[in-house]
Parts: C-alpha cells; sequence; structure tokens
C-alpha cells in the first residue's frame, strides 16, 4: 500500500543493505529536501551528518573486509544468533523496524525487497516485509520473493507488506477514496472469533489498540484461507492471518512510536511465533567481535585508521586496540577546522587514557590554504575531503615504512587493513531497493584510500546502531564524556560557515560555539537531553549597538535538536535563561558579533546542519 509520506516525530527514511561487493555507497539519505531562502537568519538545506567516519566504501556480504580483488567475511552474526530478515520495500519507516527489533535483543538484518532467497547463506528464524511509497497493482512495483513464503518460517507483512502478502495469495487491493493517515483505533478480534482460539499478535493488549495509519491503497478482498485479527472504521482488515501457516499481516505502522502498543505486536511475532532468543546485547557482541578481528588481522599484521575523537571512530579505534594491541595505528588529522581545543582533548583521551597508539597530524595550515576563498559548501566538502586523503596517505605511508623496517628486527607483519568506524545505518540509508540514491552531497571519506594504498577494509561496527556502539563504549571503558558526545561533521566548522573560511571566521565559530556547549553543560543533565546543538555563522552583518555605539557586525545562529536517529529532528526547547546567558556572552565575548538567533526549523523541513 502506498504510504503517505509523512515523518512525525521517530519516523525515519531508510534504504537497504547491499550484499553485492561491487556496489559503491555514500552515506546520504534519500530525502529531497527543497533549498529555500526565508529570511535573513533561516535556511533549510540538505542533510550532512557525520564525522571522520563518514566513508565511502564497498558493500559486501554482511559484515566484511573488502579488496579489490576479495571479500573475506569479518563476522557471521546471522549465523551466531537467532535472526529476523528484515525485505526493505522502500518505506521511509523501514529501519525503525530494525530498530525495534534489536530493542528486543534480537538481531536482524536488511535487505532489499528484490534479494531472492536462494542466495541467503543463513536461516532466518523469520521474515518481516516492510512498507512501501508504491502501490500492488502497479506494474513496476516491487515484488517479493514466492520462495519467502516456501521458506517455512514465519512472515510478518507491515502496511505494503501485508498488501504484497495479499496480492501473493489472491487478494485484491485497490486505492482508498481517501488516503489515511495519524492515529486509528484498532479493534482486536475476539479469540473465540479466530481459527486456533488465539489472537496471536493482539494477545493480552485489550480490545482497542492505537495505531498509525500512513497509507493509500487498502485491501478490498481477503486471499482464500485468511482471516481477520483486527479491523478499523474505514480499513475492515487492519490485521490479517493464514488460518493454517504462520503468515500475518498489519495495515498499520507498529514500527513507530505512535502505534502505542506497536512493539509488543513485534515482540510477539519475533519472540512468540518466531521464538527468537533474546540474547543479542554488546556484552555477547564485545568477545565474539574480538576474537573476529583476531582471527581476520592474525598474530602478525598491521591495521591503521583515522580518528575523529567522536564516538563512531574512537569505539572503533578502542575495539581494535583490544584485539590487537600495539599493531594498530590511530591517525588524527587536525584539519584546523575542529572544535575549541578538540585535537589536544581527543589525544589526552584515546592516547593517554585509553592507550590507543595514536599520532596526531597538524595540517591546519593546509586545509586553511586549500579553502582560501572558497565559498560553495560542496567544493568546500570536495577539497577538504580530498585534501585529508592526501594528508592521511602521507602520515600512513610514513607509519608503514617505519614498520617495515622494524618489520625485519622483529618479524611482525606489515600494515594490511583499514579501520572504519561504519555503522549500520550508514549501511541503511546507502541504497534503496532499486539502486543507488541521489547523492544529495559529497560527504568527507576516505573512498580513495582503498584504492590507493591497496588496504584491505575492516568494519567491526558495521551492524551497529549508534546506541548500541555507546552500550559498546561503555563496555570498553571509554569515559562518558565521550562516548556521549555530540556528532561533529567530518568537514568540521567549514560547513558551519556560511562562506569563506579563514582564521578570523574560524575564531569567531569556534569560540560562539564552546560558549554555547558551555552555557548548556552549566545545566546538569541538559547536555545529555540533546542530540547535538552547535553554532553557525551567517556570511551577513545586522547593525546593533555595542559600547554605546552603532556597530555593524556578524550574525550567529544557534541551533540545537531531539533525535532518536538523526533522520527525523525536533529543534530542542530551551529553558529560556539558558538561551539568553548564552546570547549575551557571546555578543560580549566574541569579537565581531552583535546578533544572536536560535534556529527552530524541525527536521523535515529543514536539516539538522545548515550545509
Amino acid at each position: 500500500m502506498r504510504d503517505v509520506l509523512l515523518c512525525p516525530e521517530g519516523l525515519a527514511k531508510s534504504g537497504y543493505i547491499g550484499f553485492q561487493s561491487t556496489h559503491i555507497f555514500s552515506r546520504h539519505p534519500s530525502y529531497s529536501d527543497l533549498s529555500s531562502k526565508i529570511s535573513l537568519f533561516f535556511l533549510s538545506i540538505h542533510f550532512i551528518y557525520k564525522i571522520f567516519t563518514t566513508f565511502t566504501t564497498k558493500m559486501s556480504t554482511a559484515s566484511t573486509i573488502a579488496t579489490d580483488a576479495a571479500v573475506v567475511p569479518l563476522t557471521d552474526l546471522a549465523q551466531s544468533y537467532d535472526t529476523i530478515l528484515i525485505l526493505d520495500f522502500g518505506s521511509q519507516y523501514s529501519h525503525l523496524i530494525t530498530r525495534r527489533c534489536r530493542e528486543l535483543n534480537v538481531y536482524c538484518e536488511m535487505l532489499p525487497c528484490t534479494f531472492k532467497v536462494s542466495q541467503l547463506k543463513w536461516r532466518p528464524k523469520g521474515i518481516i516485509l516492510s512498507g512501501s511509497p508504491y502501490s500492488v497493482y502497479e506494474a513496476d512495483s516491487p515484488r517479493v520473493d514466492p520462495e519467502v513464503f516456501e521458506l517455512g518460517v514465519p512472515v510478518f507483512g507491515i502496511c505494503y507488506g501485508l498488501q504484497e502478502i495479499s496480492r501473493s495469495f489472491g487478494g485484491k487491493v485497490i486505492a482508498c477514496d481517501h488516503k489515511e493517515y495519524g492515529s486509528a483505533m484498532l479493534d482486536v478480534c475476539k479469540a473465540e472469533n479466530i481459527e486456533g482460539g488465539k489472537n496471536v499478535l493482539f494477545d493480552g493488549l485489550g480490545a482497542q489498540v492505537q495505531v498509525w495509519m500512513s497509507h493509500g491503497d487498502r485491501l478490498d478482498s481477503l486471499p482464500d484461507n485468511f482471516q481477520i485479527l483486527a479491523t478499523t472504521s474505514s480499513a475492515p482488515y487492519a490485521a490479517i492471518a493464514h488460518k493454517s501457516k504462520p503468515i500475518y499481516g498489519v495495515q498499520f505502522h507498529p514500527e513507530v512510536t505512535h502505534s502505542t502498543n506497536g512493539k509488543q505486536i513485534i515482540e510477539k511475532f519475533v519472540i512468540g511465533v518466531c521464538q527468537c532468543k533474546p540474547d543479542w546485547t554488546m556484552a555477547t557482541f564485545i568477545d565474539k567481535e574480538i576474537a573476529r578481528i583476531r582471527s581476520v588481522v592474525g598474530p602478525d599484521d598491521q591495521v591503521i585508521g583515522a580518528v575523529s575523537g567522536g564516538v563512531d571512530s574512537s569505539v572503533a579505534a578502542k575495539l581494535m586496540n583490544e584485539a590487537i594491541g600495539h599493531r594498530f595505528h590511530a591517525i588524527m588529522v587536525d584539519n584546523g577546522l575542529l572544535r575549541m581545543d578538540e585535537a589536544q582533548q581527543v589525544q589526552q583521551m584515546l592516547k593517554v587514557d585509553l592507550g590507543v597508539n595514536l599520532t596526531v597530524v597538524d595540517a591546519s595550515q593546509t586545509f586553511l590554504d586549500v579553502l582560501k576563498d572558497v565559498e560553495d559548501p560542496e567544493t568546500k566538502r570536495k577539497l577538504i575531503g580530498n585534501t585529508f586523503i592526501h594528508v592521511f596517505e602521507a602520515e600512513a605511508a610514513r607509519i608503514e615504512a617505519q614498520q617495515a623496517r622494524q618489520a625485519t628486527k622483529t618479524h611482525e607483519g606489515t600494515i594490511k587493513f583499514l579501520l572504519q568506524g561504519t555503522l549500520y545505518p550508514d549501511v541503511i540509508e546507502s541504497i534503496s531497493f532499486k539502486g543507488p540514491s541521489a547523492t544529495i552531497k559529497t560527504h568527507h571519506n576516505v573512498g580513495g584510500l582503498l584504492d590507493n594504498m591497496k588496504l584491505k577494509l575492516i568494519e567491526p561496527l558495521r551492524e551497529l546502531f549508534k546506541d548500541e556502539v555507546r552500550a559498546l563504549g561503555k563496555l570498553l571503558h571509554i569515559p562518558s564524556n565521550l562516548t556521549n558526545r555530540h556528532p561533529f561533521p567530518g568537514p568540521g566548522l567549514a560547513i558551519r560557515i556560511l562562506g569563506p573560511v579563514n582564521k578570523a571566521q574560524l575564531d569567531i565559530a569556534r569560540k560562539a560555539d564552546q560558549i554555547f556547549l558551555q552555557e548548556i553543560r552549566k545545566e546538569s543533565g541538559l547536555y545529555e537531553q540533546i542530540s547535538q546543538a552547535f553554532a553557525v555563522l551567517l556570511p551577513v552583518r545586522a547593525v546593533g549597538v555595542q559600547g554605546d555605539k552603532r556597530t555593524y557586525e556578524q550574525v550567529i545562529v544557534l541551533r540545537a535538536v531531539k533525535t532518536e536517529d538523526f533522520m527525523t529532528a525536533d529543534w530542542f526547547d530551551f529553558p529560556p535563561h539558558v538561551l539568553r546567558a548564552a546570547s549575551s556572552r557571546i555578543t560580549n565575548e566574541v569579537a565581531g558579533v552583535n546578533r544572536v538567533t536560535y534556529d527552530i526549523s524541525s527536521k523535515p523541513p529543514g536539516t539538522v546542519e545548515w550545509l
């Protein structure tokens, strides 16, 4: 059924996990946000999201080490845990299904709906079919592999997934007279009226359940051998089930938070029907992953990797350090675009506190020279990405030469692998089920390193969500002030300065950002409530009064959001005194600024970052 593309809080866009090593992916969401000029102080433009671990890389089966010639499995999680397979039909909510399963401590993986059952290297405990923006009666609509229903495992269809099940079994789907979106009250059928005597998806939830609808089509006739589990005033087949096979479908979206018992419904399928063991935890993951890393890297070979001080790269670095010790070489490139004292803080945390073998390269002047007089944000990203690769390659070559000389004395191996902190959303967002997503932006990446340096790629966090990475960091004894850090984009302050980047502008943006975060941290627990907070320097000037005289100075915009996944976000509603204090300090302490505003745009229609 055609999903209505409505994005309340917690709903999100998704893509899929591609399994061909030839696919190139970039981590751009496939939203088509419209840029518009709305006022002096507020812009809505495309999404920027991530830190140095935002890379362009080759996709491969599960989590892999990729080379030009071969793909070597790094993890076999789907074979190590009871696994739910999610087939994505292009819904904006698909990745939330994955989130809900993981929250139940059940491992799951997502594949495009075009994936064939015969290609599976492992047997799922159950299969979930997602929603879709398509209609099942359209000629080019996505189809499920018929073998899914012959595999002998439970199947659960959501929205479009219900209609695809119905179509496959001879049911009829038609367009609704009126598209339905928003809350609806579900009337649950009594168990005694259901063949088998039990309403397995809704048992114990009561006679009525509030759910979230988002569709433009509906089931008009029930397929043979199916029965009704629940209805609404506008959807007589709101939930259905096969009479003799474990095949179920719901018209609503249980994966979104607006379906009040949605997670319980998913739990009844995943744990109740599929009998999955809820044993997917970071405590079980950590030992297995360290063992896998040691097995793949071997006793002698060495690994190199870029770190930024962000959560993803720091946890990946610490995990690698736990696995192979000094044979992992971390490189941090100080591009001069970092936050106040960030390079020193990262060096203290990673090298001194956590014992990671870290080298910090000061290339700030190199980046400033490259960015001189550049205003276009896309050009900034490309220049920063390319310069990063050159600097990283040079330092890696120096370390590699040093290790090669040492290897002749110690008989240790040389550098063979490149560590990357790719996360599961990076993979999910990368490609739609019909092919690569349209590139919204060129992101800071080191994709060229794989070809230029001839290294194998190792991605130990590839199957994890951000909250799982934070939990893993805690188990690795990484301080909370690092694991709870807000995300910082790879291009750094360059994409928080609208206009040319130079030392003077960087000093203004850096100081304003520091003051804003200081005022937030003064309030106990406030920083942890916010997903991301930062300052933006606009390329405009405004008239003000400072020191009893008129001034014509620059404008700072403060931005803070709260989000579950950074795919949708709401602006953070601060206590007024926090913004008042931040504004007062910035206009008094930051030379060249006489006005501060606060961005109250949600995402959508805006984006988290301004560029």
